[in-house]
């Protein structure tokens, strides 16, 4: 096919970008990751804090090697919309942080509230530390971010989640010396909880792991995935959390853990429908659609 060169109209969204010009020029076989990288040059910005949208509908342009700026929608003489997104911080780094907060607070107040610990403050302890240890090293080692940075400002509300709810709140409730945990341990309940924790901890792995596999090292492709709880829900992997959240709060006997497993749940069920919404409009008939997208049978 003959490459021909396109020219685009600029126009900033929101506050307006230094340097950001008011056309822009590129190959008709150039792609969005192209645009990106022009634009976050012309303006002297970080390629991360940039948003581009058509202005014939709205529409958000991603920043991928693999679209063509025609396939984008965009025709010689289009208008694009640019947004400053503001500071960025990687996705990583946001997890890595976030989780620490349990990761840190647990141990602390169990030693400094629990006097002597009982069996089942010892064992909420060392469930809740794993579970979030899990979590650090999946962070570090195991997952894929389809996109390398989010915004600055999240970075304190997610934390607010895991450190105040994860982490002070149901440490607070669980190793006082008048916690429910505190008592003597049901065996009947307890063990039956860390069954269902330790299925679910290892689901939950093994979901990341199919996920994982989807997505080469540094990309931002997508894939339909298949394996364990596959076929049952969207996202197995919000399933085993569920599941894995059961387990501690049968264990702290904390009405704390169930407000954070709640507050988790209605969360990840946000999250899971809009990733079967995505699914659906990326693969087609491909994709074997899912009437329960979290829960089988429930949501």
């Amino acid at each position: 096919m003959t490459s021909k060169t396109l020219t685009f109209s600029v126009r900033p969204r929101g506050k307006p970008l230094h340097k950001l010009p008011e056309d822009l020029s590129l190959s008709s076989t150039s792609t969005s990751s192209d645009l990106y990288t022009q634009l976050a040059s012309s303006s002297g910005t970080s390629i991360h804090r940039l948003r581009i949208t058509k202005g014939s509908d709205g529409s958000f342009i991603p920043n991928l090697s693999s679209l063509a700026v025609s396939d984008a929608g965009l025709r010689d003489g289009s208008s694009i919309y640019v947004k400053d997104l503001g500071p960025q911080i990687s996705w990583r780094l946001v997890f890595v942080l976030e989780y620490l907060g349990p990761l840190l607070i647990h141990p602390l107040l169990y030693v400094l509230l629990s006097k002597p610990p009982s069996f089942l403050q010892t064992l909420s302890c060392t469930l809740i530390t794993l579970h979030f240890l899990k979590r650090e090293l999946e962070t570090l080692f195991l997952h894929r971010f389809s996109s390398a940075t989010m915004p600055l400002f999240n970075l304190f509300k997610n934390s607010a989640h895991y450190w105040l709810l994860a982490g002070l709140n149901i440490a607070f409730w669980t190793y006082r010396s008048s916690a429910p945990a505190a008592g003597d341990s049901n065996p009947w309940i307890t063990w039956p909880s860390v069954a269902l924790y330790t299925i679910g901890e290892l689901g939950n792995l093994n979901t990341h792991l199919v996920l994982r596999s989807l997505r080469s090292a540094g990309g931002n492709e997508r894939g339909i995935p298949h394996g364990l709880g596959f076929g049952l829900v969207t996202c197995p992997n919000y399933m085993f959390e569920t599941l894995a959240w059961i387990g501690i709060c049968g264990v702290t006997w904390s009405l704390a853990s169930v407000l954070f497993a709640a507050v988790a749940v209605a969360q990840m069920g946000v999250w899971a429908q809009k990733r079967e919404v995505r699914y659906r409009r990326e693969f087609g008939g491909k994709y074997q659609k899912k009437r329960s997208v979290m829960l089988p049978g429930v949501w």
